[in-house]
């Protein structure tokens, strides 16, 4: 076989398995709430947070879209042998939580995570709140609850047990749980205003917009610069199709770019493309070189039937890119 054959097959075969790369890259699910994925698009930050804000949601799938088009075809090779991902958190149900009110725990290991010493029976309340936070930032949940569930019981005005805890359970999809840890952290501290966003947030994923809302600008009056807390009120005023207060938090979170074009997402996702494409215009008068700003537009004027628009809008976002091309190439 001659090497030009040879060369050719080599050839095909990389762009098959880059095609295949691509399409599962592309439309592999994230996980976490769809609307915070969709306000994190552009940077923002959303969802529950603890003191000094050190414990953060699970990392989502997105991130480098290059390095998981690379990565695609291994993991497409794993899952052809079957590999288990013991990264993957398992939910529970409302029978396992009984469990854990008794902090009767069985701890189980992946192969990833090592063992971690157990504390001795004197430990005190702060042992088990610093051990459960451990456990909490290294995903390891069950463990997480356990510890501070201990920690709770052995000091009920321990506010940042209870918080935590309440983070805790959010993880495991156990709303009604972690809505009364974070109501007794707050009736220990009215006005710690993570906990309220904390609370706010949790109701918000459970489909209680209106609470949410009242948590969420309880503890906007306490840290009325607190980015998080600010985009968490705006997706919950989008809920109740506020779009135009939410858009105002948006913009006091992040500056009015972000903010049109957060409130353009969430309208783009409840399907009101008209409405979306004025947010998105907003945005690009803002900044005419923002291209998700441009990308959407080309999308959707030509999803409106505007293709003369559409095309306007990809030629900017085209001009951009080689504007870009040759300014890296000098």
């Amino acid at each position: 076989m001659s090497t030009r054959r040879l060369i050719a097959i080599l050839i095909a075969f990389i762009l098959t398995i880059g095609a295949t790369a691509m399409w599962s890259a592309a439309t592999s699910e994230r996980e976490g709430d769809a609307d915070v994925n969709a306000i994190e698009d552009s940077g923002s930050l959303a969802g529950d947070s603890a003191e000094s804000g050190e414990v953060q949601p699970q990392k989502k799938k997105g991130g480098n879209k290059v390095a998981r088009i690379f990565a695609a075809p291994f993991k497409a090779f794993g899952k052809l042998f079957n590999r288990k991902d013991d990264n993957k958190l398992q939910r529970m149900t409302e029978k396992d939580a009984e469990g854990f009110k008794s902090v009767a725990v069985a701890k189980v290991n992946d192969s990833r995570n090592a063992p971690s010493p157990k504390l001795a029976a004197a430990a005190s309340a702060k042992e088990h709140l610093a051990s459960g936070r451990a456990h909490l930032l290294g995903g390891r949940i069950n463990e997480a609850i356990s510890e501070l569930s201990t920690a709770a019981s052995l000091d009920s005005k321990l506010t940042e047990a209870h918080n935590l805890l309440g983070v805790a359970y959010d993880r495991k999809g156990l709303g009604d749980h972690a809505r009364d840890s974070y109501e007794r952290a707050v009736k220990v501290e009215p006005e710690d205003a993570q906990t309220l966003n904390n609370l706010g947030f949790s109701l918000y994923q459970n489909g209680n917009y209106r609470a949410a809302v009242d948590r969420l600008k309880r503890a906007v009056k306490l840290a009325p610069t607190d980015e998080r807390i600010l985009n968490n009120l705006g997706l919950a005023l989008c809920r109740l199709g506020k779009f135009e207060d939410a858009y105002k938090n948006f913009a006091r979170a992040a500056g009015p770019l972000t903010g049109n074009l957060n409130t353009a997402r969430m309208l783009e996702r409840f399907g009101r493309d008209d409405d979306a494409i004025k947010y998105y215009e907003g945005a690009r008068r803002i900044d005419p070189a923002s291209t998700l700003a441009l990308r959407r537009l080309t999308d959707l004027y030509k999803r409106t039937g505007r293709p003369e628009q559409s095309q306007a809008a990809s030629n900017a976002l085209d001009k951009i890119a080689t504007s870009t091309v040759a300014t890296s190439g000098r």
